[in-house]
């Protein structure tokens, strides 16, 4: 009877401790996953975050928030560093652990208790990685803007596009890693994962008509969208104006016109160039673009529109004559327009819904990663 007494006690209390309950489980792996960090070297993601921010910045700094061409650049930069951060915190967590994982999924683990638990781990990790990139892009010289859309510091506003681009690109590589049986196996598909972030962002890498709907497919392309509608890209000036400015100043030009084009040229009161030309004193009672007129009204000059004589000046001279500032204010305002693109709106809806965008890929990955490994035991290896 005593013995009876025992053996039910004993299986009271094996049931107790397998079965112990989802909230419990999610504290108890929690802790385990903060001790691996401090004493199995997880540690070490974050001077390697900090190495790759640094070179990064060190590349990006003088022309990030600056110009839109170095912005673009700037944004894919750096949704390159929070995926490439993402997916080496959790690419081999799984996998490295699979026959542990499936003797506690025997014992009574709850699969959903040990994904939330990784959750919360890689969430706070994600959150350190991201204090130490924008601390070092800090200290190498990267110019953020000082007020943003959602908080008075838009470096914290970038911080928080930055946590959920590496936070997604995390659960995504968690997800792999629950599908992968080795290391190797998960270190082998991890370059092809980068690689189709990289080429499918949307951003400066142009795509065919037919490859674009799969950018919506990536993490990296609402990541870029809402990094650059934080930049307010599309207001930036292009670098490349004034640069093309400068390299043409010393080239020769030899036109051969004629009157008549001259006169067309300015009488066009629609050019705002022009408009401001004629719009010049041109003595007591007179503007410039009436004398002009005037002139083009002669008897003469009618007779003699198609007369044509050769020019032979240079491009830097052209530009004195018509005002560099000019030039480049028309050249800047046509390139604006043409590199206008919606997605980087600097609206708070647009952003928030790239942040919404990034969210989906967080649930879907962490519920494909439940579901991936409820089916743990169905494993031969």
């Amino acid at each position: 009877m005593a013995e009876t007494t025992v053996h039910t006690d004993t299986t009271a209390f094996d049931f107790q401790i397998r079965h112990r309950g989802r909230l419990s489980q999610i504290g108890i792996y929690f802790a385990k996953f903060l001790r691996m960090f401090l004493y199995e070297g997880d540690w070490k993601v974050l001077p390697m975050a900090a190495l790759i921010a640094g070179l990064v910045s060190i590349v990006v700094a003088g022309d990030f928030f600056q110009t839109s061409e170095g912005t673009l650049i700037g944004t894919l930069a750096f949704a390159c560093i929070c995926i490439w951060n993402g997916c080496f915190n959790s690419i081999q967590v799984i996998c490295r652990e699979r026959d542990v994982l499936k003797r506690e999924h025997r014992s009574g683990m709850h699969i959903s208790s040990y994904v939330i638990a990784h959750m919360l781990y890689q969430c706070l990790l994600c959150i350190l990685q991201i204090i130490v990139t924008l601390l070092v892009t800090d200290l190498l010289g990267v110019q953020f803007p000082a007020q943003g859309l959602f908080t008075p510091w838009m470096i914290v506003d970038f911080g928080i596009t930055m946590f959920l681009i590496t936070y997604a690109a995390d659960m995504m590589s968690l997800f792999i890693s629950s599908l992968c049986h080795s290391t190797t196996t998960a270190m082998t598909i991890m370059p092809f994962v980068l690689i189709f972030q990289l080429v499918f962002s949307g951003g400066l890498i142009p795509l065919p008509e037919l490859a674009r709907p799969v950018t919506m497919l990536t993490i990296s392309c609402p990541g870029m969208n809402a990094m650059s509608a934080q930049a307010d890209v599309n207001n930036l000036p292009y670098s490349t104006v004034d640069k093309t400015i400068e390299d043409l100043r010393g080239n020769e030009l030899r036109a051969k016109i004629s009157l008549g084009q001259v006169l067309d040229v300015l009488g066009d009161a629609d050019n705002d160039t022009v408009a401001k030309l004629r719009a010049l004193p041109a003595g007591s009672d007179a503007t410039l673009g009436e004398a002009i007129d005037a002139f083009a009204a002669e008897k003469d000059v009618r007779e003699n529109r198609d007369a044509s004589f050769t020019i032979d000046t240079s491009f830097g001279d052209v530009l004195d004559i018509i005002g560099e500032d000019n030039v480049k204010d028309f050249l800047a305002q046509s390139t604006a327009k043409a590199g206008y693109n919606p997605a980087y709106d600097c609206t708070v809806s647009n952003i928030l819904g790239n942040w919404g965008h990034i969210l989906v890929f967080v649930v879907l990955f962490a519920l494909a990663s439940v579901i991936a490994l409820e089916f743990i035991d169905k494993d031969k290896r």
